[in-house]
């Protein structure tokens, strides 16, 4: 196939491209119909221009553009109000400052029906503004203790309890968390995965996690009761369910440690007698040729340093697990990527000041169009 052979196509502009012929003897110009014709690609070789059939040009063209709206990076973009929301209107002025106890808030006017109106997506009812919010996601899971992120709080003038605070982890993690499982991150073919031991109520768990090589993407999580039982290869199957779901693909390479879990739920979950194969390193070591220091730091710098402040957590299903991956994938910037996030190596750029704040906005304007 043409799409399939490098330097075979090439992208002109937006509605215009150059193809290869198959014997490689010449090229071929295809480009978009115009308003007034009804076909939707034009191609000049001769099979389109004497028998006007869709040509392997065309087809060609069609699969790389439908290759390049996938691999498309995604970018998320602070949310800017401009429509009305009472008309829907375009033509919107600000209409002054309405000043809150705890911030102030931006006012509306539409020229189209008349009326004012505030917006605070994704904070509405909320007593306080959203940078204290925000401000509050960003100490606590930067390292701070629930409590100590209150007592931060108080230096900008918000006065709350360290309840409140996991109140607000608990509602914007959830938020977040069903938006961005929208979106496909671009990982590479090469995975990690590694266990480690935690405490949730006091009580001895193992935390799995399944780790991009390249980008440092995590890609899946599962708390389970013990790696040695019985259900261990179900916990570690349902790790590289996830990870299918999420990334949208099986990796080419897997690598972990000598648990024989691993291998049941590689067995289970990834092996296929048909190319590609994906093929399982086991038995890596924490140093040498076979090492997993990647998976060792992203333990110890993401998780170990986290849990460690908070003594143990309290649930399974605990909302401060899926704020760690939120905080390690599209909010906090790695040294060892070039000061970037996971997230923009995989395809997706978060952007804006104050990520949290772009992330739950956007959260909140997807929540409103379904």
């Amino acid at each position: 196939m043409i799409a399939e052979k490098p330097n075979q196509i090439s992208r002109i502009r937006e509605r215009f491209y150059r193809v290869v012929s198959q014997s490689g003897r010449g090229t071929y110009d295809v480009r978009k119909a115009r308003m007034n014709e009804t076909i939707g690609w034009i191609c000049t070789c001769p099979d389109f221009v004497y028998r006007q059939v869709k040509c392997k040009h065309i087809w060609a063209v069609e699969f790389s553009a439908k290759l390049r709206e996938i691999v498309k990076p995604r970018v998320i973009e602070p949310i800017d109000i401009h429509a009305c929301i009472y008309c829907k209107s375009k033509q919107l002025i600000k209409w002054g400052i309405r000043h809150n106890r705890y911030g102030d808030i931006q006012k509306f006017s539409c020229k189209s029906c008349g009326r004012y109106f505030t917006v605070n997506l994704g904070f509405e009812r909320m007593k306080h503004n959203p940078q204290g919010i925000t401000a509050a996601m960003q100490l606590y899971f930067s390292g701070e203790s629930l409590r100590n992120t209150a007592k931060s709080l108080r230096l900008i003038g918000v006065q709350v309890s360290h309840k409140t605070v996991y109140c607000w982890i608990q509602k914007y993690v959830s938020l977040m968390d069903k938006y961005l499982s929208q979106i496909k991150p671009q990982v590479s073919d090469t995975w990690r995965a590694d266990e480690m031991f935690l405490k949730i109520k006091g009580n001895p768990k193992y935390l799995y996690a399944l780790l991009d090589d390249e980008t440092r993407f995590w890609i899946a999580k599962e708390v389970a009761g013990d790696k040695f039982s019985r259900e261990a290869p179900e916990y570690a199957s349902e790790l590289f369910r996830q990870g299918k779901e999420v990334a949208g693909k099986k990796p080419l390479t897997l690598i972990t440690d000598g648990l024989h879990a691993y291998h049941l739920a590689y067995r289970r979950e990834f092996y296929a007698h048909e190319k590609p194969v994906t093929k399982h390193v086991e038995h890596v070591t924490w140093r040498g040729e076979r090492g997993n220091e990647k998976m060792e730091s992203f333990n110890g710098n993401t998780i170990r340093s986290r849990e460690k402040v908070m003594r143990s957590l309290k649930r399974e299903d605990t909302p401060i697990l899926t704020g760690m991956q939120i905080y390690h994938n599209h909010v906090r910037p790695h040294m060892a990527l070039g000061g970037k996030t996971p997230a923009e190596l995989a395809g997706i750029e978060t952007k804006g000041d104050n990520k949290w704040l772009t992330l739950i906005q956007n959260a909140s304007q997807k929540r409103m169009d379904e």
